[in-house]
């Protein structure tokens, strides 16, 4: 396997009798879109999970960006904010912060977990979300933006500390087949500037469109690889 910014070797993890990721190992290396492509249950959002230190994994390894972390433990203080700084997650239902406004939504992370400086999470919060065609937005709640408005001010808040991992989960289970290529386009754009992109979804249609590599999983094992 060729050392990507992301790594995954021999991944596992079990609840109880159940196995719920088997032995998984992949590569996301930078400017690729790789697509976890499978039904409910096998595995796809785990496997985002554990990457993003949401969920302990009992085995194997994972690498971000050179941060190494293996299986059996747990991440905390100065390593886990270190790895938060490599991975940014856009959850299926955004989870954008109801009584916040966009702006604020955006800059909550780098100030308050990363410790920069306000001015420049704000100066850096104006530049994803004008990127994103949402910048006209940032006064705006949660309550008030379409979902695809939510959506890119989801990106914006994942890519607000400049994370080299970016992941989603679902994200085209709310869009209609325009959204769904403008989205596509959006994503492919951001590999194209260095970053590496790992989503899980149902969408055979949208992953074969749009990603480099295609991983079809089935009960927590990658059992395909296309692209």
């Amino acid at each position: 396997m060729i050392p990507g910014v992301l790594d995954l070797r021999e991944v596992q993890l079990r609840r109880g009798s159940r196995q719920i990721l088997d032995r998984v190992s992949f590569s996301v290396p930078r400017g690729g879109l790789v697509a976890l492509l499978g039904p409910s249950g096998s595995g796809k959002t785990t496997i985002l999970r554990v990457i993003a230190a949401l969920e302990r994994f009992d085995a194997g390894s994972i690498a971000i960006d050179g941060l190494a972390v293996s299986g059996g433990g747990a991440l905390s203080g100065p390593p886990l904010r270190q790895l938060r700084s490599k991975v940014g997650l856009v959850f299926q239902f955004h989870h954008l912060f109801e009584h916040l406004t966009v702006l604020e939504n955006v800059t909550l992370a780098p100030v308050h977990a990363h410790g920069a400086a306000p001015s420049a999470a704000t100066a850096r919060a104006h530049e994803l979300l004008r990127a994103l065609g949402v910048e006209h937005r940032l006064a705006a709640l949660p309550r008030e933006l379409s979902g695809g408005e939510a959506q890119r001010v989801a990106i914006a808040r994942a890519l607000a500390v400049d994370p080299p991992v970016l992941m989603m989960d679902e994200p085209t289970s709310s869009l209609d087949p325009d959204r769904r290529d403008e989205l596509g386009a959006l994503l492919r754009g951001l590999a194209d500037q260095g970053r590496a992109i790992l989503l899980s979804t149902h969408d055979e249609a949208f992953a074969r469109s749009w990603a480099t590599t295609v991983l079809r999983l089935k009960d927590g094992a990658v059992t395909e690889a296309s692209g």
